[in-house]
């Protein structure tokens, strides 16, 4: 097993869920009473071999992207930590240190020394998040194996950092840097009347980062699909920088001519491409897709999928899809009300544009994440503001229009 460390492994179990991954059951079921999707005809043999070592093999530097903030290393640069380091590092997995817990099992705080990672004590030491796979887990043993494969390799702002792993016996852990602020998934959508909900201008910031994040996979020399973005795995530092986790799903890209990869259907019900889900072919562009549904998410306050919703709007891309195009419902149906005066009307209006495009049911008509972050940046540098309230004279201020080029908005 030490052999194939920092190398790809495909695997063949994985849950579709909804905010609480679970292990799938049996093949082609769909099963909407836990909220998880399973639907697998085939398996995938596995493999240890390198997702990045053809591209790597094109290149003597250690870095081989065209993207200046990002890179691929030649090799993974990953500490080993033992299990008695990690114990020591969260207090021994003490209840007060537990952060959360998903598919792939609990997550936990741990302080390790800043330079060494040797564990440390809380009042001294780097805080790190340290994820532990529940034993009976087959679904976490291959995310694991697919988390240091991608995440020792890719280094980018926009990609939480792999500090290093633990592999001792049936032990297996990941630690990452922490990211103080938690989810996007938390910041939108668990109402805590102590805490503001996010502002447009954060709620962009947000979506900038995730977006470059995402771009910086697609235009490596050897493309990477992520296959699972969405709200709960977009991560934020104190500042609200956005940061892609969680890369247990990715896949990378096809090869020579290809134009997709074919695999088992994995991932999150009301993110996953509409094709991916019918033909089981995965495309660069799928991840576009579950970006469009991020933004929409971003846009409204609302979740991709809540049953507590009438039947109608359960699904958030088949109730509001149809309402982007139209200004009145847009700003009545869609944006969220909590954000009300924050934005313009330009600005709502290509964003709602961006979110069609992405969702296109046509893989080839999406635009590419590059140009998806050029059009967001744009919309962010936008000097229009909002329309002025009715002044104590009851006229309107006079509302000026931006001069200057603007972008083409992608159709």
């Amino acid at each position: 097993m030490g052999n194939c460390l920092g190398f790809f492994y495909e695997f063949s179990t994985r849950s579709i869920a909804n905010n609480n991954p679970s292990i799938p059951g049996t093949s082609n079921n769909i099963n909407y009473s836990n909220t998880t999707i399973d639907v697998s005809t085939t398996s995938s043999s596995t493999v240890c071999k390198s997702p990045f070592s053809e591209a790597a093999s094109q290149d003597e530097g250690n870095e081989v992207m065209n993207n200046p903030d990002g890179k691929i290393l030649e090799s993974s640069n990953l500490k080993e930590f033992t299990f008695a380091d990690l114990k020591r590092a969260t207090k021994n997995f003490k209840s007060d240190t537990y952060l959360g817990e998903g598919g792939f099992g609990k997550v936990y705080k741990g302080w390790i020394d800043e330079k060494t990672y040797a564990p440390s004590d809380s009042l001294r030491g780097m805080v790190v998040a340290i994820k532990k796979l529940k034993s009976e887990s087959e679904q976490g043993f291959a995310e694991w194996k697919s988390e240091v494969s991608f995440l020792g390799r890719l280094s980018h702002p926009n990609l939480v950092k792999l500090l290093g792993y633990c592999l001792e016996d049936k032990e297996l852990l990941l630690v990452y840097e922490f990211m103080q602020k938690g989810s996007l998934e938390n910041h939108l959508f668990r109402r805590n009347p102590n805490i503001d909900p996010l502002p447009w201008d954060i709620r962009l910031k947000i979506a900038i980062g995730a977006a470059r994040g995402l771009a910086f996979l697609h235009t490596s020399e050897k493309q990477v699909i992520y296959r699972d973005f969405k709200a709960s795995n977009i991560l934020l530092d104190v500042n609200y920088n956005a940061k892609i986790s969680d890369f247990g799903l990715a896949k990378s890209g096809p090869a020579g001519e290809e134009s997709h990869v074919t695999t088992r259907i994995m991932g999150t019900y009301g993110y996953a491409a509409p094709e991916y889900i019918a033909t089981g072919h995965l495309y660069v562009k799928s991840d576009v897709y579950g970006f469009g549904v991020v933004l929409l998410e971003i846009m409204s306050g609302q979740r991709a999928h809540n049953r507590n919703r009438p039947s109608a709007q359960q699904n958030l891309v088949e109730w509001l899809k149809p309402l982007l195009s139209q200004k009145k419902k847009l700003k009545n149906t869609v944006m969220d009300p909590r954000m009300e005066g924050q934005y313009s009307s330009k600005a709502m209006a290509q964003a709602a544009q961006l979110t069609l495009n992405c969702l296109n049911a046509d893989p080839k008509s999406r635009p590419s994440m590059k140009e998806v972050v050029e059009v967001l940046e744009h919309i962010e540098a936008m000097k229009e503001k909002p329309k002025a309230t009715k002044s104590t004279s009851g006229s309107s201020q006079p509302h000026r229009r931006r001069q200057g080029r603007t972008l083409e908005i992608l159709v």
